[in-house]
C-alpha cells in the first residue's frame, strides 16, 4: 500500500492569498462602515431639517396663536418647494390642517403618543408600517403651551432622493474598491514574488552547501527576518569553511605527526630489538652488555614520553584533569626548574639565571606549574647554544607575571602563532633531541595556562632570542 504524499501549498501562494484576504476583509469592513455612516448621516440631516422647521412653526404659533393660519400658510409654500408636507393635529389626534397631502396621525402607536404628550419628539426613519406612506422620514413635535399638551405638528419628507444619492455613492465606492483591489492584487503578487525569490536563493545556497560547496554567499540585510536569516546563513558557511580549513590543517598535521612518530618509534624500536637479539644470541661482548641495557632503557623511556605527551594533551583538551591550586612561592619553583635542567643547559653551554623576589607567590597547581615551566625552559635550552636563559617572576597589579627569556636562534615571525598548534614543529630536523621532539610541549603549555585562567604570549626575533610571558591571576 503506497503512502500518499501530502499536498504542497507553495509559500508564494500562502503569501499572496494572505495579503489579498487581509486587503479584502479590510475593504469590506471599511465599505460597510462607510455606507452605514453615510446612510445615518443622510437620515440625521433630514431629521434635523424637519425638526428645525417644526420648531420654527410652533415657536411662531406660540408667540401669537391668533396668527396660526397665517404662519401655516407662510410655511406651506416653503415646505412644498422642498417636497415636504406637514399636518397639524389637536390633543385628541384630530387633524385640523393638512398641507400638501400631509399624513394622518391615527397610526401612531400608543407608546409613541404617550411620549408625545409628555413633550418628547418622535422621529421615524424610513418606517413603512406605522404610517400610510412609504419611503419617507417622519418627525412629530408636541405643541405645549404653559406645560399643557394641545396637540402637535407632523412633518414628512420623502427619502427617495437620499436613497438614490446613497446608491450613487455606493456605486462609486464599489468602483473604488475594485480599482484598489486590482492595484493591491498586483502589489501582493509583486511582494510575494520578492519574498519567494529571497527564500529560493537561500534554498539554492543550502542545496549547494549540502552538495559540498561551502563557498556560497547570499545577499543579507538587517531590515527583516529573511535578511537576518541570510546573514546567519553566511556566518554558518564561514564557520563551516573555517572548520574545514582547520580539519584540513589538522589532517595534514596528523599525517606529519604520524610520519614523525613512525620515524621516532622506528629508531628506538630497532635499537631495542637489535640489543635484545644481541643479548639473546650472546652476540654482545660481556663488557658492552650493561651499555646495551642502558640504551634499551633510554629508548623505552623515549617511547613512554611520546605516549604520555599524547595522553596529557588529550586529557587537558577534554578538560579531564583537576587543578589543586595553592599559593606557591615563585622563587622556590624557579630554582627547582633551574636545578632540574642545569645538566641539559650545561651540555649546550647555557646559563640558567633566576630573577624573582621571595615575596612573590603564584596561585596555581604545583605539578602543572612545574610542567609548564619545564616545557618552556626545555624549549629555550633546545634552541640556545652558548647563551643565557632567564627565569623571572614579579607581581604586577592583580597578576603574577612569569618570564622565560633566552638568547637563542629565535623564531620566524610567520611561525610565532603556529608554535601553539598540536604536532607543529618549527624545526623539522629536530629528531635527535629527547625533549619536545613530538611537537606537543607548547600546545600542552597553552592549554594548562588557560585552565588556570591565565594567558601566555611570545615575542621573538630571528637570531636574537625568544621571550615567553605568562600572566596568572592572583587568588
Amino acid at each position: 500500500m503506497t503512502q500518499r504524499k501530502p499536498m504542497k501549498f507553495k509559500y508564494f501562494y500562502q503569501q499572496f492569498f494572505s495579503h489579498i484576504s487581509i486587503i479584502i476583509v479590510a475593504f469590506l469592513l471599511l465599505s460597510l462602515l462607510f455606507a452605514h455612516y453615510l446612510e445615518n448621516l443622510v437620515y440625521e440631516n433630514k431629521t434635523d431639517e424637519l425638526i428645525s422647521y417644526g420648531k420654527a412653526i410652533l415657536a411662531e404659533i406660540k408667540e401669537d396663536p391668533l396668527r396660526t393660519e397665517d404662519v401655516v400658510k407662510q410655511y406651506s409654500d416653503v415646505l412644498a418647494a422642498r417636497k415636504m408636507s406637514f399636518s397639524m393635529f389637536d390633543q385628541d389626534g384630530n387633524l385640523y390642517f393638512v398641507n400638501n397631502q400631509g399624513p394622518a396621525i391615527k397610526n401612531l402607536p400608543r407608546s409613541d403618543w404617550q411620549k408625545l404628550t409628555k413633550g418628547q419628539t418622535i422621529v421615524v426613519q424610513s418606517d413603512y408600517k406605522r404610517f400610510d406612506q412609504d419611503g419617507v422620514t417622519f418627525v412629530v413635535l408636541p405643541y405645549l403651551y404653559q406645560d399643557k399638551f394641545f396637540g402637535g405638528i407632523l412633518l414628512t419628507s420623502p427619502i427617495s432622493g437620499s436613497i438614490k444619492m446613497i446608491h450613487e455613492i455606493n456605486k462609486i465606492l464599489l468602483s473604488t474598491i475594485l480599482i484598489a483591489f486590482g492595484v493591491s492584487f498586483l502589489q501582493s503578487w509583486f511582494l510575494s514574488q520578492i519574498h519567494v525569490r529571497r527564500i529560493q536563493r537561500l534554498r539554492d545556497a543550502t542545496s549547494s552547501v549540502s552538495a559540498g560547496n561551502y563557498n556560497v554567499h547570499v545577499h543579507s540585510s538587517n531590515y527583516d527576518e529573511i535578511g537576518e536569516l541570510a546573514s546567519d546563513f553566511n556566518n554558518m558557511v564561514d564557520t563551516i569553511n573555517a572548520s574545514m580549513l582547520e580539519i584540513e590543517s589538522l589532517e595534514n598535521r596528523r599525517r606529519q605527526f604520524m610520519a614523525d612518530v613512525s620515524h621516532e618509534m622506528r629508531t628506538p624500536l630497532t635499537t631495542i630489538s637489535g640489543v635484545i637479539e644481541g643479548l639473546k644470541n650472546n652476540m654482545i661482548p660481556e663488557e658492552d652488555k650493561e651499555k646495551g641495557i642502558n640504551l634499551v632503557s633510554q629508548e623505552a623511556k623515549r617511547l613512554i614520553r611520546l605516549v604520555n605527551e599524547n595522553l596529557d594533551y588529550e586529557k587537558i583538551r577534554s578538560n579531564q584533569i583537576r587543578l589543586f591550586k595553592e599559593d606557591i612561592q615563585l622563587t622556590e619553583v624557579l630554582e627547582i626548574i633551574q636545578e632540574q635542567l642545569s645538566l641539559q643547559a650545561e651540555e649546550k653551554n647555557n646559563q640558567l639565571i633566576v630573577e624573582a623576589s621571595p615575596e612573590v607567590y603564584v596561585f596555581a597547581d604545583y605539578d602543572r606549574l612545574v610542567q609548564i615551566l619545564i616545557n618552556i625552559t626545555k624549549n629555550s635550552i633546545q634552541f640556545t647554544s652558548d647563551g643565557t636563559i632567564w627565569l623571572r617572576g614579579q607581581a604586577e597589579g592583580n597578576h603574577v607575571i612569569i618570564e622565560v627569556e633566552d638568547t637563542g636562534i629565535g623564531i620566524d615571525a610567520s611561525e610565532v602563532e603556529n608554535i601553539w598548534r598540536r604536532f607543529y614543529k618549527a624545526d623539522l630536523s629536530r629528531t635527535s633531541n629527547p625533549y619536545g621532539e613530538f611537537g606537543l610541549g607548547l600546545s600542552i603549555v597553552k592549554q594548562l595556562v588557560q585552565l588556570h585562567n591565565g594567558e601566555i604570549n611570545v615575542t621573538s626575533e630571528k637570531g636574537k632570542g625568544t621571550k615567553f610571558v605568562i600572566r596568572f591571576p592572583k587568588k
